[in-house]
């Protein structure tokens, strides 16, 4: 097994990314499910922006090479060729939460007959924060109008049991495309038509796979999509969020009009009576943050380089040679592999459910390991294509064996710290 790292290392078309991210000295990092390490290109494009505002002042608006007010127009038609979408159909913009009301103020038009918006029970919480939040603010009750679908196993999300909560009188399905905890990746494409089938609008949280996964989110006509950046797409914490509508929804005005959602070619006649931009621009609502937006910018040039097939080729094989080093080298310790045995059911991480799970990470981190720990008992590790190599996971697997045969994760806490 420690050959089969090498080889893969030497034999490896993406090795020379790594080169491109600031790595700790001596950390295995496995947490960039969570929160990406910084590259050297986000670096550059964060510094050009500062250097404009330092030498334009206001007029950094409308000069330079990279105008601010159109910036994150051009940026979105980049980052829609990693989703899998038209240029016109994503827009960098907001947060995942903020993003959420967005599209449901847009797109949920509850009826009589139709006010039901599904969710599932293992979702994010934030997620199900926005939708409770929504439906009271459209008058609504959310223990009638938002359905969950079940677990049967606690971890993991079935088309049949999707498919039972699908009745007459659901407006919407929101889902993630990945689920946060076990890694389980959906499959978008089924879900959509078995949801339109039945007259409903499908939308998605990308948290976890955007960047890691590719998408097809217009050809598998997908209603709308949401996600972050700071994760597999490493724009940095508090990085601007990303939004997909699908275009035989743009008519629809926005749900919350905002300033930067006007036509552009409008917005400063300063009329009262809202222009709609055309596309995703129209979804936006505040003026951008444009320091939180421009690291994605050098980020992206990474995906463009490196192509979204060979990052979730390789992806696939960082958490295929993970999981069969758990199998056989901590098959002893009472670990259990929850994330789905097949490639097309697994996200970018993968997921050990392990009753000691929160002192067992705080070993990892004292063993210059950095984990990811999901209470109550789930440890996430994330190889990341771009910068993580296979000798990382051989070497990080090492490291836990050890905390493992010597039982120094005893010396901790079971209890999750503030920020898990």
């Amino acid at each position: 097994m420690l050959q089969y790292a090498k080889d893969m290392d030497q034999h490896d078309q993406m090795r020379t990314f790594k080169s491109e991210f600031y790595l700790p000295e001596n950390q295995i990092y496995m947490d960039g499910n969570s929160l990406g390490l910084m590259s050297k290109r986000s670096e550059k494009t964060l510094t050009q922006l500062m250097s404009s505002w330092r030498e334009k002042g206001i007029d950094g608006w409308t000069e330079g090479e990279e105008p601010w007010f159109t910036y994150p127009e051009k940026l979105s038609e980049r980052v829609a060729k990693v989703v899998g979408a038209r240029g016109n159909e994503v827009m960098v913009t907001g947060s995942i939460t903020v993003n959420i009301h967005q599209m449901l103020s847009t797109l949920f038009h509850p009826t009589p007959e139709r006010s039901v918006i599904v969710v599932d029970e293992l979702n994010f919480p934030s997620d199900i924060y926005a939708v409770e939040s929504h439906l009271k603010l459209r008058g609504l009750d959310p223990f009638v109008s938002m359905r969950k679908v079940k677990s049967e196993d606690g971890y993991t999300l079935t088309l049949e049991a999707i498919e039972e909560t699908l009745t007459d009188d659901v407006a919407i399905l929101m889902l993630p495309s990945v689920l946060y905890r076990s890694g389980q990746l959906l499959d978008l494409k089924k879900i959509t038509e078995m949801a339109h089938a039945k007259g409903i609008l499908v939308g998605f949280d990308l948290a976890h796979s955007a960047g890691a996964v590719p998408h097809q989110l217009h050809n598998d006509e997908v209603d709308f999509a949401i996600w972050c950046h700071y994760k597999y797409m490493n724009s940095g914490p508090g990085g601007t969020g990303g939004l997909f509508i699908h275009e035989r929804h743009h008519h629809e005005l926005p749900g919350l009009a905002g300033w930067f959602g006007s036509d552009k070619s409008k917005q400063f006649d300063m009329s009262h009576a809202f222009s709609k931009a055309e596309g995703a621009g129209a979804y936006q609502i505040g003026t951008p943050n444009l320091f939180s937006t421009a690291p994605l910018s050098g980020s992206v040039e990474l995906f463009e380089e490196a192509g979204m097939d060979a990052i979730r080729n390789k992806s696939l094989a960082l958490t295929q040679y993970l999981r069969d080093l758990v199998k056989m080298q901590l098959n002893d310790f009472g670990f259990t592999d929850v994330t789905p045995i097949a490639d097309e059911a697994r996200g970018g991480h993968i997921a050990l459910a392990h009753p000691e799970a929160a002192r067992i990470c705080k070993a990892l981190k004292h063993a210059n390991v950095v984990p990811d720990f999901r209470a109550p008992d789930i440890i996430r590790l994330a190889p990341i294509s771009f910068y993580s190599s296979f000798m990382d996971v051989w070497e990080m697997v090492q490291r836990l064996k050890k905390i493992m045969e010597e039982e120094s994760y005893k010396t901790f806490t079971n209890e999750r710290n503030v920020v898990a």
